[in-house]
């Protein structure tokens, strides 16, 4: 038996497991689940016998070290911060492994040593990091290979809420981590080229500049900058490229919103405010208002916001319940991003029979002739249900495919990788197709 360890049983787990087990017979598979939490390992367990659950925790070095030792390859779904202590122990007995995470240079600087061990130290083999990589490539390639000179590359993702479930103002549910969606845009400065020209958004402008987008049979979104486009001039080998962007997708009408939090600074993560869990949501609000008592809360904030009642600004507020003076906030010394997750928590939960959406759209603008064509491709991808979601099926399923062509040896590349050559990305999008993960592409006139 070959024994797959996947460390961490979180919400990207689910489909990694489905997929393995359904390919246990035929590829002769053991899977073990490990997370610090048993419980958590041991729902995903199955009735199959090749599949156990265990407490695994990568800071007790005797009990990962034996576990790690056991394994013939890695998939760690852990926090990104202690991918590198996987790593290592990786290093320790040869054993590739697998992330969805960024590679942080802690990772990149293990290249030499995973090379000499002649192992492949995967990484970005999620959904964005990922599939976004693989996708893209596999058109940046055919461009190139037929002559042509790419001269505009811009890439969207976006987690979302399906067209039937959503029911609310914000066309917008948690689909991952909500801290990642309310701290989103901060830590740098948003960096892209345009027309040769390079462009900096500052955090507070970020959601008032937004691109839209039109989906067919989908309707209308818009995507706002993401941090650092201009890394992906390297990683994509685009360094003369004029137009390059790299945006998050939500539905048309959200980011004018969302920089209500913004502007009033309920984002900000950085200070804690005392007593808040004495706090009710109406106090919450009132805390980033002027202290003017003979005027009531909520006409300080439309005064601030410059809206009135007929704004769907309002509307969206209201749906949140925010101006509540009877709900608490329970968090003690909370900052007032944790107070905000706190509050959408209670409105933005996926409930039992909710599907999510998973949405990445590409635009490749290429000369030819010295002509100018753009190639539109899109992947839209519906979950089943709260549990076996689109995100947990994009992220979860490039890493178990690539786990499998690594013991197969289909994929031969050693060192710390991104899944951007041929070898890597060809079959691994043939085989999500398969579970209808797949881009239709589509000649468009060439527009910025």
């Amino acid at each position: 038996m070959r024994n797959i360890l996947i460390i961490g049983a979180g919400k990207s787990t689910p489909y990694i497991v489905k997929y393995l087990m359904a390919k246990s017979s035929d590829e002769n598979l053991f899977l073990t689940i490990g997370d610090l939490n048993l419980n958590n390992a041991k729902k995903l367990s199955t009735s199959h016998t090749n599949f156990r659950a265990i407490k695994f925790d990568i800071l007790n070095r005797k009990n990962s070290s034996e576990q790690i030792s056991k394994s013939d390859i890695v998939i760690s779904m852990l926090p990104a911060r202690f991918h590198v202590l996987v790593a290592k122990e990786c290093l320790k007995y040869k054993k590739s492994l697998l992330t969805a995470s960024y590679i942080s240079d802690e990772m990149n600087e293990l290249d030499k040593e995973v090379k000499s061990n002649g192992i492949i130290f995967m990484n970005e083999i999620g959904l964005d990091p990922g599939i976004d990589h693989m996708s893209a490539m596999k058109i940046i390639d055919q461009i190139k290979d037929d002559g042509s000179e790419l001269v505009m590359f811009k890439s969207y993702t976006g987690g979302l809420i399906a067209p039937e479930s959503d029911n609310n103002l914000w066309n917008y549910k948690f689909t991952w981590n909500p801290r990642n969606v309310v701290l989103a845009g901060q830590g740098g400065d948003a960096k892209f080229i345009e027309k040769n020209k390079y462009k900096q958004i500052p955090y507070n402008e970020l959601f008032k500049n937004t691109e839209p987008l039109e989906i067919d049979k989908y309707g209308d979104f818009e995507a706002y900058a993401n941090r650092d486009s201009l890394k992906y001039q390297n990683i994509y080998k685009l360094n003369n490229i004029e137009t390059l962007f790299r945006g998050t997708i939500r539905r048309a009408g959200f980011c004018n919103a969302w920089d209500v939090f913004v502007s009033l600074g309920m984002t900000d993560d950085s200070y804690k405010i005392k007593n808040s869990h004495m706090m009710s949501y109406r106090e919450y609000v009132n805390y980033f208002l002027s202290s003017n008592l003979n005027e009531s809360i909520e006409s300080k904030i439309k005064k601030k916001l410059e809206i009135d009642e007929k704004n769907v600004i309002w509307d969206k507020l209201l749906e949140l319940d925010i101006f509540n003076s009877a709900k608490q906030i329970s968090l003690k010394n909370a900052t007032p991003a944790q107070i905000l997750e706190y509050i959408l928590l209670q409105n933005w939960q996926l409930e039992k029979n909710d599907k999510d959406m998973v949405v990445m759209y590409h635009k490749f603008g290429y000369k030819k002739n010295k002509k100018l064509y753009q190639i539109d491709s899109t992947m839209v991808s519906i979950g089943e249900d709260e549990t076996y979601t689109a995100m947990a099926k994009t992220v979860g399923l490039p890493l178990a495919i690539a786990a499998i062509a690594i013991l197969n040896k289909k994929i031969k590349s050693i060192g710390v990788q991104l899944p951007t050559s041929k070898e890597i990305y060809l079959p691994i999008l043939k085989e999500l197709e398969k579970y209808n993960i797949k881009f239709k592409e589509k000649l468009v006139p060439f527009k910025l």
